[in-house]
């Protein structure tokens, strides 16, 4: 799982305005940490699938990665509604992380991403399966309406985009999702079973 991001020395309460409305909201330290995580994760899908799309000219990225910048700015309204500092302020440089796990993976993944195209299409599946086991344990962790709401669109997209890599690669589209929602709901039963699991990169 690429989730490794510390939760300690969050703030578990905040008073937040939104369309000039105030509301109060707790945050466990939990559903903080996934926020900031979910934002840099949703931008290295972003910032891979530019990438591999200026050098293969494949489509199916340049058209995802637009998703992926959409899917970055509803996290982003999140971070802003709960009154959370933003990994992102000011804009950051394609492929730049403030996550270190996070730098060393997009890296990775990039290199990958080069060997071939059929190695890019494995790395842009590989990303989605691994976006919708962290989608999956993120819900486990949260309550707030908005929350779920954002990630659950986030999910399906996850699962869209999934089945568009897969086309790509000749597999059997319906079939690939179940079992990488099947994979994240294993991984999500162990981890909070108290067995935990290894990264999967």
């Amino acid at each position: 799982m690429l989730k490794t991001l510390s939760v300690a020395g969050f703030a578990l309460s905040s008073v937040l305005t939104m369309n000039g409305a105030q509301a109060a909201s707790e945050l466990e330290a939990q559903e903080q940490a996934d926020l900031l995580f979910m934002r840099e994760e949703e931008q290295l899908a972003r910032d891979v699938y530019l990438t591999l799309a200026d050098q293969w000219g494949i489509r199916v990225f340049s058209n995802i990665a637009r998703s992926e910048q959409r899917h970055m700015d509803s996290v982003g309204n999140l971070l802003d509604f709960y009154d959370l500092e933003d990994p992102l302020e000011g804009g950051v440089e394609v492929g730049v992380f403030e996550n270190e796990d996070l730098q060393v993976l997009y890296n990775q993944l990039v290199d990958q991403g080069s060997v071939s195209q059929e190695a890019a299409l494995l790395v842009g599946k590989q990303i989605e399966e691994l976006d919708i086991e962290d989608l999956n344990q993120a819900l486990e962790d949260t309550d707030e309406t908005k929350i779920q709401q954002v990630y659950n669109n986030l999910l399906t997209a996850s699962e869209k985009h999934l089945r568009a890599f897969n086309r790509q690669l000749g597999s059997d589209e319906d079939d690939a999702v179940v079992v990488a929602s099947s994979n994240a709901d294993s991984q999500t039963r162990r981890r909070r079973s108290g067995r935990g699991f290894g990264r999967q990169w």
